[in-house]
């Protein structure tokens, strides 16, 4: 037994436990006679409602020892109703557990894919706002973005997706507390790496000077970034907390708070901009805000709404294991950089080609960033789903999960490719009027069409990567897809063949093919869930021993 379960601080936790151990009897605790209602029974110091068994004939080996009225919370689905645990899902076909998580992956997905639309919609009410003032203004922000994009937001994404390996199996294990330790682990170290970001954003003016920008150009992107750097704490706080709230089955949570400030996120901008007059610096002030606006109402949400299961108090604890979260962090940085700096590259490549070439892969990559949310979405409900299982023990559920996750991918992707390709001489109307753009478009978009497809399966396979802690084989299959085999021969057909835009987005489309079936084959095809099972259990109990 740990420390924490050894003080008198850990009594909640032993409830935790106790109650994980005692789900399958949750079933007959109703019908079980109860002494609670009818004696003067003495309430329990910490608040804690207990009912006693009336007489020990009533008692047998799966009687409950505690009742908590209301019960602890925990992530309970249809299918882990059974009351014999894991062997009776071992007799339970295929095809009906298909049936089952597929249902589940669908109602964790849709509040996450509202969740990042809608913190999307953050980031795009600024640059609409934006637009407005000038032309210059508008790639002054359009500047600033992404290179808040590429130096912070991309690597807090990054380093937050650690938390996908470690919460889920943490919150179904016996010590659910480990949650909240690894919360305050993560938040911890996010603040010291936040450090040289913030460095480089309110001192970034000397260095888009030096990368060849325009001085007017770099100084108001410079601006943006400065007034920016006040909401990058926030967004890396947010990134965390989503992943506490979603990990104990809360998907809703999250996506309720975006939602709400989303709308006010849209006004301040306008107001700070025109009404207020602060004109180019009043979008990401605005912004900044919005941002920890959220923080603020996760805050309140998680002390007020949510029970303390998955939390534990403050302590020394929080400084041990560092070693692990900056071996995943990392790995996930790189993961997830390594693919946000490949549409840089190619955005880059299109730009030396001419405006209209630019402003058609500016459509196609638009195109693919609006497609990408619902795979990203079941990516993460696949993440916390595998995970959750492996926190169970139900090593054959989670393999059916990493395995239906991927055809659901795959559906979504020829859902919008056989769209898109029906549509394609139209579909360019909907962001540029210009006949030349739009004919290089309608041109490209069946590649890019086909691209979806294996993108989506890309990133489901990713999530399964997460889950079973193998982040760094996630950025060894990115950098050898992109930036081996993609780039360089986008590159080559692009400028050596004269196939032009075409020739990059054929390359991108060999290197996310490769990309999949490698992951799908590592990630599904050779896992071996019951050793996953243990490593998990290993890892959220802080030992650090797995490989990682």
């Amino acid at each position: 037994m740990s420390h924490q379960h050894s003080t008198s601080q850990s009594l909640p936790h032993d409830y935790a436990i106790l109650s994980h151990f005692n789900d399958d009897a949750r079933y007959y605790q109703d019908y079980l006679p109860s002494v609670a209602d009818d004696e003067d029974e003495p309430p329990h110091p910490r608040g804690v409602p207990i009912r006693r068994v009336a007489s020990m004939t009533d008692v047998s080996e799966r009687t409950p020892l505690i009742k908590h009225d209301p019960p602890i919370p925990r992530i309970y689905e249809t299918t882990d109703d059974s009351i014999y645990g894991e062997p009776s899902n071992e007799r339970i076909p295929s095809a009906q557990m298909f049936q089952e998580e597929l249902g589940i992956l669908t109602r964790y997905s849709l509040p996450v894919f509202a969740t990042h639309v809608f913190e999307y919609s953050f980031i795009l009410a600024s640059v609409i706002c934006i637009g407005h003032i000038s032309t210059t203004s508008l790639a002054a922000g359009t500047l600033g973005m992404m290179t808040a994009s590429v130096t912070g937001y991309a690597v807090v994404q990054g380093f937050a997706s650690t938390l996908d390996t470690l919460l889920p199996p943490a919150w179904t294990s016996d010590t659910p507390h480990m949650v909240g330790l690894w919360i305050q682990r993560m938040v911890a170290m996010t603040a010291f790496g936040l450090i040289p970001i913030l460095a480089l954003w309110f001192n970034a003016e000397p260095v888009l000077l030096l990368l060849g920008q325009e001085p007017e150009v770099a100084h108001l992107a410079a601006v943006f970034l400065k007034y920016a750097a006040w909401g990058l704490p926030a967004y890396s706080f947010n990134c965390i907390s989503r992943r506490y709230f979603q990990c104990q089955g809360l998907f809703t949570v999250p996506a309720r708070i975006t939602m709400l400030i989303a709308p006010f996120n849209a006004f301040l901008n306008w107001f700070f901009v025109y009404p207020l007059g602060l004109s180019f610096r009043g979008a990401p002030i605005a912004t900044a805000l919005s941002f920890n606006l959220v923080s603020l109402a996760s805050i309140l949400y998680g002390y007020y709404f949510v029970p303390r299961t998955a939390w534990t108090p403050i302590g020394r604890e929080i400084w041990n294991d560092w070693g692990l979260l900056a071996r995943l962090g990392i790995a996930g940085i790189g993961q997830i950089v390594s693919e946000w700096w490949t549409w840089e590259i190619t955005g880059f490549a299109a730009g030396m080609l001419g405006p209209v070439t630019l402003a058609a892969q500016s459509t196609l990559l638009i195109t693919a960033s609006l497609t990408f949310q619902a795979p990203f979405a079941l990516s993460v409900a696949t993440s916390v789903r595998i995970g959750n299982l492996l926190g169970e023990g139900k090593s054959r559920r989670a393999a059916v999960v990493a395995q239906i996750s991927h055809v659901i991918a795959a559906a979504i992707g020829c859902i919008w490719c056989t769209a898109i390709l029906i549509f394609r001489t139209k579909w360019a109307y909907l962001f540029n009027g210009d006949p030349d753009v739009i004919s290089v478009v309608s041109a490209v978009l069946p590649i890019t069409a086909l691209s979806l497809v294996f993108d989506g399966i890309n990133a489901i396979a990713a999530g399964v990567l997460r889950a079973r802690g193998m982040q760094g084989v996630g950025v060894l299959l990115n950098l050898s897809a992109y930036y081996i085999l993609g780039i360089p021969l986008g590159f080559l057909l692009t400028f050596y063949f004269g196939l032009h835009l075409a020739g990059l987005w054929i390359g991108l489309t060999v290197g996310l093919m490769y990309s999949s079936v490698a992951a799908v084959w590592i990630g599904v095809m050779r896992a071996d869930w019951e050793a996953e099972v243990g490593r998990a259990r290993a890892r959220v109990g802080g030992k650090g021993k797995e490989g990682i």
